[in-house]
C-alpha cells in the first residue's frame, strides 16, 4: 500500500467517527439546545471534514462543508437559534456529506452527479433561506479561513481604552503623534480624549525638540485589538502602546477560547499564539512580554517569571482571559498525554494475533501432554509457567479486541427520531449499559438484527400518541436498550412500553399456517417465540418498516450464528422485552472437557453451574422423562451418549457417572456424562459445512494430542431437554 493510499484509508476511517461524532452531537442538541459542549463538537466535525478533504483535492465536499459550517458558526456566535428544524437539515446535510465523501473516494475527479448536485443546492438553499434556484455552493480555499470577531455592540462597555505614551525621541524621528490620532478618526469613534504630559520639564529644562506627550484614548470602533495596533505600526519604535478590550470583549474572547478548535489536536498552542488567534493580545505585546520574561530571569538569576502574570501586570490581556487560556492549554496537555496511550491497530492484525494465540494455547496443550506421558517431573514446573503465561496472553489478547457496546448503541438514536417522524409518533430511546464490552467482531455483526428489532417496536409496538393518551399513557412512548454480563454472556434487552402482544392472537395465526397443530399444548414463552418463526406476522397492515413476517426469522439466524439466543416476552398494553444472549467472544473460551463413549465433549465453562456424582438410585423422579430431584430441585437432564449415538439402552449405568449442571438464561440441565477431564482452554475452530447444520454442537477444538473434541451447544441441548418432556407430556395426555 502506498503512503497516499494509507493516509486516504485513514482520511476514510477519521471521517466515519468525525459524521458519527456530528450526528451524536445533533441529536444531543434535541434534548438540550443551548449545549455548547454539543454545538461545538458538530462545528469541529465539519470544520475538519472540510480541511482535510481540502488536502487530498475533494473540492465537492470542500465546498458544501464550508457553507455547512458558515452556518453552524452564526450558531456557535450565538447569531442564529439551533432548532428541531435547523436540527433536521443539519441531519441531512451530514448524511449528503458522507454521499459526497463516498463518491470522491469511488470517482475521484469526476463530475457530481446531477442527482447529488440538486440535493446539495437543495440543502444549502434550506440552510440560507436563498431560495434553489439562486442558491449556489461556493468554491473555498480552506487555507485561507480566518475567525472573524463580532462588531461591538453600542455603549459604555463597548469602548476600547487606548494608552499612548510617545517617546522623547518621537519628533526627531518624524513621528506626529497628532496625525496618529486623526487617522485613527478614521476607523471608529473617539469618544473621549485626555493628553498628558506628566514628564514635561520646567523651564529652561524642556527640549523643544522632545515629544512629551501621553494621550488616553476611548475609543469605539468594530476593529479588533490587532486593526487598532496596526494604526499605531509606523511608531512601533517610538511609542509604547496599550489597548485594553471593552467588557463585551472579554466575554468574546473566552467564549472563543471555549469554542476553539484546533486542527493539528497534537500540537499544544502556546499561551500567547493562543490569544493572538482569538484578538485578545497582538503580535508585539507577545513579543514585549517575552522581553520582559528574559530580562526579568537574567536580571534576577531565577526562573522566569510566569508570562501570563507579566501580560496582567502591563494591562496587555484581562486576567480571566489568561486564567482560561491556561485552563485550556492544560486541558489540551492532559488530553495529548491520554492520547499518547492510544494507537490505532488495524483489526485484521488484531485477527491474526488472536489466531497465533490460539496456536500457541493448542502447542501449550501438547507439551503439557508429553510432560504427564513421559513423567517429566524436571520440565514440570517449566509447564506450569508457560502455561500460566499462555493463559496470561490469551487473556490480553482478546482484550484487545473488546470494545463498549454504546457506540453502536447511540446510532440508533437517529434510527428512532427519523422512523419516529415518519409514523407521526412520539417516542424516546433509553440507553443504559452502553460501557459492556465484548468482541468486536460480535459488534459488528449483532448491528442488523438490532436495527430490525428496534424498528419492530416503532412500528408494531408503541401506539400513536392520540391511542397512548386514550390509554391512560404518556403520549411519548419509551423504546430501552440495555446490556449486561451474565455468566460468561453479554445480555441485550431492546424493551418498549408500547401495546404488547396478544398470545392468542399469535396461536391463531400461527395455527392457520401451519406452524403448530391444534392439539399441541405451548406455554406462554413458546407461543411468543413463534413470532421467530418465517411468515408469521400479526400486523393486520404491512408497511414499508415491517409487517410482512419477513426479517424475524433472519434475527434469530444471525444470533444463533453468533451461538447466541433470542427470546421475547409481552404483557398486552404494557409492552414487549427481547433479550438477546451472545458469547462474549467467538475466539478462545474456557472449556470444561468431559468424555462418554470415549468421545470428548467441550463446555464453556461460564455455563457450568456444577458437577456431581450422578446417583439415579437415590435421585431418579422418572427415567423414561428424564427427571431427577437434586436436593429438592427437580432437574431435566440429558444423557450426551444418548443423544448423540443414539442408543436404546443404557449400556453404562453400571458404571460411575457424573452430572453436570449447566444453566442458560433461567433455564438449567443436567448433562450426564462418564467422565470428567476438567478446565481446558479452548480455541474454537469453525465446523464445515457439512457438519454446521449438526444439532447439539457449536464448534470443535483441537487438543493437545491432535484429536478433536466437539465444543457443546448448551442452549440447544437445553432446548432439547425440555421439548423431549414437553413431548412426552403430550403424548401421555392424549
Amino acid at each position: 500500500m502506498s503512503e497516499f493510499d494509507a493516509a486516504l484509508a485513514i482520511f476514510t476511517q477519521e471521517t466515519e467517527e468525525l459524521l458519527a461524532q456530528m450526528e451524536y452531537g445533533l441529536l444531543s442538541l434535541e434534548d438540550n439546545p443551548e449545549d455548547m459542549e454539543s454545538i461545538n463538537t458538530v462545528f469541529r466535525a465539519m470544520h475538519t471534514i472540510k480541511g482535510t478533504s481540502g488536502l487530498f483535492g475533494f473540492d465537492h465536499v470542500v465546498a458544501f462543508t464550508h457553507e455547512a459550517e458558515t452556518v453552524l458558526d452564526t450558531v456557535r456566535k450565538g447569531e442564529r437559534p439551533i432548532d428541531e428544524t435547523l436540527i433536521s437539515i443539519l441531519l441531512n446535510c451530514k448524511d449528503h456529506t458522507a454521499n459526497l465523501i463516498q463518491h470522491s473516494l469511488l470517482g475521484e475527479n469526476e463530475p457530481l452527479p446531477e442527482t447529488l448536485k440538486a440535493v446539495g443546492t437543495d440543502l444549502i438553499a434550506q440552510l440560507t433561506g436563498i431560495p434553489a434556484s439562486s442558491a449556489t455552493i461556493a468554491t473555498v480555499n480552506t487555507s485561507t479561513d480566518q475567525v472573524t470577531l463580532t462588531s461591538c455592540n453600542q455603549g459604555s462597555d463597548d469602548n476600547w481604552l487606548i494608552l499612548l505614551k510617545f517617546r522623547k525621541n518621537a519628533l526627531r524621528n518624524g513621528i506626529d503623534p497628532l496625525s496618529f490620532i486623526s487617522y485613527l478618526k478614521n476607523k471608529g469613534d473617539i469618544v473621549e480624549i485626555q493628553t498628558l504630559a506628566p514628564e514635561l520639564p520646567s523651564g529652561h529644562l524642556m527640549d523643544p525638540e522632545a515629544c512629551y506627550l501621553h494621550f488616553n484614548i476611548i475609543f469605539h470602533s468594530d476593529l479588533d485589538k490587532q486593526a487598532i495596533a496596526d494604526v499605531f505600526e509606523f511608531a512601533d519604535d517610538d511609542c509604547d502602546i496599550r489597548i485594553i478590550a471593552p467588557h463585551s470583549k472579554v466575554e468574546h474572547y473566552l467564549s472563543l477560547l471555549q469554542e476553539q478548535t484546533n486542527d493539528d489536536e497534537t500540537h499544544i498552542e502556546k499561551l500567547g499564539e493562543m490569544l493572538i488567534n482569538i484578538g485578545a493580545l497582538t503580535q508585539n505585546e507577545v513579543i514585549s512580554a517575552l522581553q520582559q520574561q528574559n530580562n526579568h530571569a537574567n536580571q534576577t538569576n531565577a526562573m522566569p517569571k510566569p508570562l501570563g502574570e507579566i501580560l496582567i501586570e502591563q494591562q496587555f490581556a484581562e486576567q480571566p482571559v489568561i486564567i482560561q487560556a491556561l485552563k485550556k492549554q492544560q486541558s489540551a496537555r492532559e488530553r495529548n498525554i491520554a492520547e499518547a496511550n492510544y494507537i490505532r491497530v488495524d483489526s485484521a492484525k488484531l485477527g491474526h494475533i488472536i489466531n497465533l494465540v490460539g496456536e500457541l494455547v493448542i502447542s501449550g496443550a501438547a507439551m503439557r501432554l508429553l510432560v504427564d506421558r513421559y513423567g517429566l517431573n524436571d520440565v514440570e514446573e517449566v509447564a506450569v509457567g508457560m502455561n500460566d503465561l499462555v493463559s496470561d496472553i490469551r487473556d490480553t489478547a482478546l482484550k484487545l479486541r473488546m470494545v463498549a457496546i454504546g457506540e453502536t448503541f447511540s446510532r440508533f438514536r437517529r434510527t428512532v427520531r427519523d422512523v419516529s417522524g415518519e409514523l407521526n409518533k412520539q417516542i424516546e430511546l433509553v440507553i443504559s449499559g452502553g460501557e459492556t464490552e465484548l468482541d468486536k467482531t460480535v459488534v459488528e455483526k449483532i448491528n442488523d438484527p438490532l436495527t430490525h428489532l428496534i424498528r419492530n417496536a416503532l412500528d408494531h409496538g408503541i401506539e400513536r400518541p392520540e391511542q397512548r393518551l386514550a390509554l391512560g399513557k404518556p403520549a411519548q412512548g419509551t423504546v430501552h436498550l440495555n446490556a449486561y454480563h451474565d455468566s460468561g454472556h453479554i445480555v441485550i434487552q431492546i424493551a418498549d412500553d408500547g401495546a404488547g402482544l396478544n398470545a392468542d392472537k399469535i396461536l391463531a395465526k400461527a395455527l392457520a399456517n401451519g406452524f403448530v397443530t391444534a392439539d399441541q399444548q405451548l406455554t406462554r414463552q413458546e407461543i411468543f417465540n413463534l413470532i421467530f418463526e418465517a411468515g408469521l406476522s400479526t400486523k393486520e397492515q404491512a408497511s414499508n418498516l415491517s409487517g410482512r413476517g419477513v426479517g424475524m426469522d433472519v434475527v434469530r439466524r444471525n444470533i444463533e450464528i453468533l451461538r447466541g439466543s433470542v427470546s421475547l416476552d409481552s404483557i398486552e398494553g404494557r409492552g414487549t422485552t427481547v433479550t438477546i444472549q451472545l458469547p462474549l467472544t467467538l475466539a478462545i473460551i474456557d472449556g470444561f472437557m468431559v468424555e462418554t463413549e470415549n468421545e470428548r465433549y467441550i463446555i464453556p465453562l461460564s455455563m457450568i453451574e456444577e458437577c456431581v456424582e450422578m446417583n439415579p438410585a437415590e435421585w431418579e423422579i422418572d427415567n423414561i422423562q428424564h427427571y431427577i430431584s437434586l436436593r429438592g430441585e427437580v432437574l431435566p437432564y440429558l444423557r450426551l451418549g444418548d443423544y448423540f449415538n443414539n442408543r436404546s439402552r443404557h449400556t453404562g449405568r453400571d458404571q460411575r457417572e457424573s452430572l453436570v449442571v449447566v444453566r442458560f438464561g433461567q433455564a438449567k440441565v443436567g448433562l450426564v456424562v462418564d467422565q470428567l477431564h476438567g478446565e481446558h482452554q479452548t480455541v474454537i475452530k469453525p465446523l464445515g459445512k457439512v457438519f454446521e447444520q449438526l444439532q447439539g454442537i457449536s464448534g470443535a477444538t483441537v487438543l493437545g494430542n491432535g484429536d478433536v473434541a466437539l465444543i457443546l451447544d448448551v442452549q440447544a441441548l437445553i432446548q432439547h431437554a425440555i421439548k423431549k418432556r414437553g413431548a412426552h407430556v403430550h403424548a401421555t395426555t392424549h
